[in-house]
């Protein structure tokens, strides 16, 4: 493994051994030998098509992790890269991708799996936006939605699918999703897809794909166990990660406050309110359950919030994210379901009502705000029992939660 800096004076490819250095974000990255950075979009080979959605799209510049990680992806090598929640990973992807194409064959080559509905079809959406010089025909395949729909897009052909694992599956097994033409796997949030819940859809999506496929791991954590799995199908990757100390998110401030009791929480938030609406705000619980009855206990106070979670008909979901993203409400309670990917651009203040059950879901649900280097907050609510979770997660990523101060409202 080697380390790096990024800049006029890099030496290409990083330097064997010395102190991780750090790059132009500030951020310390651990390559392994040859990567080259690449500071713009111009110098990475990309169609000139291409090359237009990019700059359409808005990117003028390719981020730290973009940087180092497209040239091994478009080049065909196996790549392992991670980095923090809103460092431009789904651009990543769609841009790799429409790359990679050819777009003359109505064929599926590419297949971009999500463990959620809403990340798989907001990759769709990226993936269609960056290609549209392109003609690119891009189509998420995800639970929820109408099966016949599906079937009838893909007989229709298209040149990339993004999904969620079950309903590719299913499609594949339908034979309505033909995989002899697929050449790029991307396994997005992989540490999630690869754990528990997915790892045998992925394994049995896996199966039906063609021998020289190429796979390619994305992710904002990577646990040490993840990184074992991999060896199972990958070729000699190419590896691209953050150090895990500097994943806690710059320009994110993050507090707690103190509550004796759980059902003080609630009169903390409604105290909260008229911060939250400045902007717009993200509260996260720990179950379905809860977001239901904070939902209903908020809405009888008379106060307007919007919910969602892993429940709720596709439809409902897919209406409230569309709300939310066009601010017409302003404050969202959700399950971890929403803590994955997800960019709402205003949002700049998290509420973890309920800490994470997970040191990693820490950096996901509290990358929600600041994103592409915007200043979040994130404020926990902690109970006596929660200190020593909180204490765990400074440590985890070296990083500072302080007491929330009186004048929050002037951070966001």
């Amino acid at each position: 493994m080697a380390t790096e800096t990024a800049g006029p004076s890099a030496q290409r490819g990083g330097r064997q051994g010395g102190r991780p250095a750090l790059d132009d974000e500030g951020l310390v990255f651990e390559t392994s030998a040859g990567v080259e950075v690449v500071t713009t979009f111009d110098g990475m080979g990309i169609k000139d098509d291409l090359l237009r959605g990019i700059y359409a799209y808005g990117f003028e510049k390719p981020s730290a992790i973009q940087q180092r990680a497209v040239i091994p992806i478009i080049s065909g090598r196996d790549v392992i890269a991670q980095a923090q929640s809103g460092t431009g990973k789904t651009s990543m992807i769609a841009l790799t991708v429409c790359q990679i194409l050819d777009t003359t064959s109505r064929e599926v080559q590419a297949l971009v799996l999500s463990p959620t509905r809403e990340l798989a079809s907001q990759t769709e959406q990226v993936i269609r936006t960056i290609g549209d010089f392109i003609n690119v025909q891009a189509h998420s395949c995800i639970g929820g939605k109408s099966l016949g729909e599906d079937i009838r897009k893909l007989e229709y052909g298209v040149h990339v699918v993004s999904g969620t694992p079950g309903r590719v599956c299913d499609m594949i097994k339908r034979r309505a999703l033909r995989t002899r033409a697929i050449k790029l796997l991307i396994l997005d949030e992989a540490d999630e897809m690869l754990s528990r819940g997915f790892k045998d859809q992925i394994y049995d999506v896996y199966r039906y794909l063609p021998p020289d496929l190429q796979v390619v791991l994305i992710s904002a954590t990577l646990p040490h166990e993840i990184l074992e799995i991999t060896s199972k199908f990958m070729t000699d990757p190419v590896r691209i990660l953050v150090k895990r100390d500097e994943l806690t998110l710059e320009g994110i401030k993050q507090f707690f406050v103190s509550v004796e009791r759980e059902e003080w929480k609630f009169d903390t938030l409604c105290d909260l309110y008229d911060t939250l609406t400045i902007t717009q705000a993200v509260i996260f619980c720990n179950t379905k359950r809860k977001v239901d009855w904070l939902t209903e206990k908020m809405r009888s106070n008379n106060f307007t919030v919007s919910s969602m979670h892993g429940d709720m008909p596709q439809k409902e979901r897919d209406a409230i994210m569309a709300e939310f993203r066009s601010g017409h409400t302003r404050v969202l309670i959700t399950t971890d379901v929403w803590a994955r990917g997800i960019d709402v651009q205003q949002v700049s203040l998290v509420i973890n009502y309920d800490l994470p059950n997970n040191r990693e879901l820490y950096i996901h649900r509290i990358g929600r705000s600041g994103r592409f280097g915007r200043k979040g907050v994130a404020i926990n609510f902690v109970r006596k029992d929660d200190i020593r979770i909180l204490r765990d997660i400074e440590q985890y990523y070296s990083t500072q939660i302080d007491e929330m101060p009186m004048n929050v409202a002037d951070l966001i």
